[in-house]
């Protein structure tokens, strides 16, 4: 049998064997979504050799498996993560950082389970696979462009909520490791904007799916460019401005936001959303300060905040959006240009809410937020910085749009406040150190008028 041919089966016995492994490893990892709450059980929902285990070589063992914590609301199903495993009977020296363990029992005892993403050979599979569409059991690859072969993989270190791949400085493949049902943005909307004709995004050229699930997309790698974050960085150390930058990346989401406002449906944003909206804001604010008590002595000024947005008419409209901006998502080529990148949405949402139509202004606060994050890693804090990106933002977005984000201040400040409140939680969570960040904006969102 080919290396890249693959045979599928469901090995009963073998989660069992593994989920000792799993029960140590899974909460470690940095894209595992149920920190802090306990792991009672897995259940498999797919699994498929992409290499075959019973070789001599190593194999590739890829599982679609459900994660069982106590907790979650009624009627919503187990996280589903995908997991690729290499197994092989000695690892050598140089994959012992991705060692998982051993299993001790079942089909594979005695053979090292590990991080597969980790093995050139195994990732280099999987590009393989990438470049040959059709089906392997319940994975279908597709490709909407020849790819080139044997392009050296790389693992990058820097993901979060998933997993990338660099192939050869060409392309770059993203893993999504929580999965659910339905197109991933990240795949849906830069072919849509492909579609379409925006420059803005850089296509698809492959992916793969189970189901009704994407797990993977492949993309160009720009790799002659800069992220917004660190260019940002840059500046703030050099003493630079950031203003011709700032407004030149309102320009571009702008004409992303264009882009798919001509590519998928819009409709009207009516008065009662507005109201549906900042309740959700408030419920989100009430959850927030129980997991983190440094936000209950500024609740009352925070809903006064979402209240005006709910008293505001509605206005605008409601279409796809980027949904998780920032200018970590932000790349700008040697050209100058600028590109915009990972339009998964906020990770900790469901994939409907993801997937939802909204109001423009949600993106715009994101990236505000982006720039006084920017500018509180520096010290002294130089909130002047960060106030002169916040306005070149917005004015280069109101050139190219038509429409200047801050005629409506008060959902454009709700938005803000609400993108606030997800990242005190989320670094309560992960990295408390940067608490003070958003505690900041938490303070001057409620306090100010």
């Amino acid at each position: 049998m080919p290396e890249t041919a693959s045979t599928t089966r469901a090995p009963d016995a073998l989660l069992p064997s593994l989920a000792p492994l799993l029960h140590e490893w899974l909460p470690r990892q940095r894209w595992f979504a149920g920190k802090g709450r306990r792991v009672t059980g897995f259940t498999l929902d797919a699994a498929t050799e992409l290499l075959p285990l019973d070789g001599t070589g190593p194999g590739l063992l890829h599982l679609l498996v459900r994660v069982e914590q106590p907790g979650r609301p009624a009627g919503t199903p187990a996280d589903c993560y995908q997991l690729l495993l290499g197994v092989r009977t000695q690892l050598p020296p140089r994959l012992a950082p991705a060692l998982i363990g051993r299993i001790r029992q079942g089909p594979l005892a005695g053979r090292a389970v590990y991080e597969g993403l980790r093995d050139p050979r195994l990732a280099g599979l999987l590009y393989e696979r990438l470049r040959t569409p059709g089906r392997t059991g319940p994975l279908r690859f597709h490709a909407t462009t020849p790819l080139p072969p044997v392009l050296a993989p790389r693992m990058l270190d820097a993901e979060q909520s998933n997993s990338s791949l660099v192939y050869g400085d060409s392309f770059i493949l993203k893993i999504f490791r929580r999965v659910s049902p339905g197109a991933n943005p990240d795949l849906e909307l830069p072919l849509a904007l492909s579609r379409a004709g925006c420059a803005r995004v850089p296509a698809p050229v492959a992916w793969f799916e189970s189901g009704a699930a994407t797990l993977g997309v492949l993309q160009p790698y720009l790799r002659d460019s800069r992220d917004g974050w660190r260019l940002a960085l840059d500046a703030l150390a050099d003493g630079r401005e950031f203003i011709g930058e700032a407004r030149a990346l309102g320009r571009a989401t702008a004409e992303v936001h264009l882009a798919l406002a001509d590519a998928l449906p819009t409709r009207r944003l009516l008065r009662t959303e507005t109201e549906h909206l900042a309740a959700a804001m408030d419920r989100r604010l009430h959850a927030a300060a129980q997991a983190v008590p440094a936000l209950l002595p500024y609740v009352p000024g925070l809903r006064a905040v979402f209240a005006a947005a709910g008293d505001a008419p509605g206005a605008g409209a409601l279409q796809r959006i980027h949904g998780d901006l920032h200018l970590g998502q932000t790349l700008r080529g040697s050209d100058g240009g600028w590109a915009v990148i990972d339009f998964e949405g906020e990770p900790a949402k469901s994939l409907e809410e993801r997937r939802s139509p909204q109001p423009t202004v949600r993106d715009v606060a994101g990236m505000l937020r982006s720039f006084d994050y920017a500018a509180r890693t520096h010290r002294p804090w130089n909130a002047d910085w960060a106030a002169r990106c916040r306005a070149a933002y917005c004015t280069g977005y109101a050139e190219a749009a038509g429409a200047d984000p801050r005629a409506d201040p008060a959902l454009l400040r709700a938005y803000e406040t609400d993108k606030a409140v997800y990242e005190v939680v989320y670094e309560a969570r992960h990295r408390p150190d940067w608490l003070p960040v958003p505690m900041s904006a938490i303070e001057r969102l409620a306090t100010s008028t």
